[in-house]
């Protein structure tokens, strides 16, 4: 039984393609997958649904067995898979009802249209005593972005507890943003289902939108992450462009006795 392994950034995924249909994902299987230690290692699963000349639906699993609306990382290297795989400069990638299409730049680099970003107005929550500002925001999946250092502690501190406040049922991803200048910020994330993660896709694109609509930078920023940097342009209209590396690891072949 084979994957791949990729990244984004040090956001790392195993993709299964269609042609193992005897490797059936479920949320366990998945958890052991994921596993650092008693399995491969990653930050999530995408597994390819089907494909179609230029276009691949994908479903994108978090680590912990659930499944992700989106995913800006997993969706690019889907789309760097698949534009390798056919010789194709453009591809449009399809995760649930969202559909993205991207352009491969040269090298590892993959221009991703992310469609609608809606920047909510700012909220307060009370979390472990204090009184925390937020932005919410939706790319097809919830954010919380939150204007702070970016320290890892305070990360690890509050991450799980905006994940799973009663504000949001179906959880959120969180971001702490501190803005370098006009068009640079610096995030670290927590994301929803894997906890901190060296970079995300759709938190960066999160974080500067909502830097954007409320003034703190102009279009295009940087986003500076644990990684490294991804780039995010916003129309008036509100609508996202991410650009930004994804890598091939490795071929991984399972054992059978792992699959028990």
């Amino acid at each position: 039984m084979r994957l791949s392994k990729w990244h984004g950034l040090g956001n790392d995924y195993l993709l299964l393609e269609q042609s193992e249909p005897e490797l059936e994902l479920t949320s366990e299987r998945v958890r052991k997958l994921c596993d650092y230690h008693f399995g491969v290692g990653s930050d999530g699963i995408v597994e390819v649904v089907s494909m179609s000349g230029d276009e691949v639906d994908v479903k994108i699993w978090n680590p912990d067995g659930s499944l992700a609306e989106l995913s800006g990382n997993g969706a690019r290297i889907a789309a760097r898979w698949l534009a390798r795989r056919n010789a194709r400069a453009q591809v449009r990638v399809r995760v649930g009802e969202r559909a993205v299409d991207a352009r491969m730049l040269g090298g590892l680099e993959v221009e991703m249209e992310m469609g609608d970003v809606t920047v909510g107005e700012p909220e307060t929550l009370e979390v472990d005593g204090e009184e925390i500002e937020f932005v919410p925001v939706s790319v097809g999946n919830p954010h919380a972005v939150i204007r702070r250092d970016p320290e890892r502690s305070e990360l690890l501190r509050l991450g799980p507890l905006i994940e799973r406040h009663p504000r949001f049922p179906e959880r959120t991803n969180v971001q702490l943003v501190y803005v370098d200048d006009p068009h640079e910020i610096t995030v670290v994330v927590w994301e929803r289902g894997a906890g901190e993660t060296l970079s995300s896709g759709t938190s960066s694109v999160a974080a500067a939108s909502v830097a954007i609509v409320m003034g703190w930078c102009e279009s295009p920023v940087t986003v500076h992450l644990v990684g490294g940097d991804l780039e995010v342009a916003l129309t008036p209209e509100r609508r996202a462009t991410l650009t930004g590396e994804a890598q091939e690891i490795c071929s991984v072949e399972l054992s059978p006795e792992l699959l028990i």
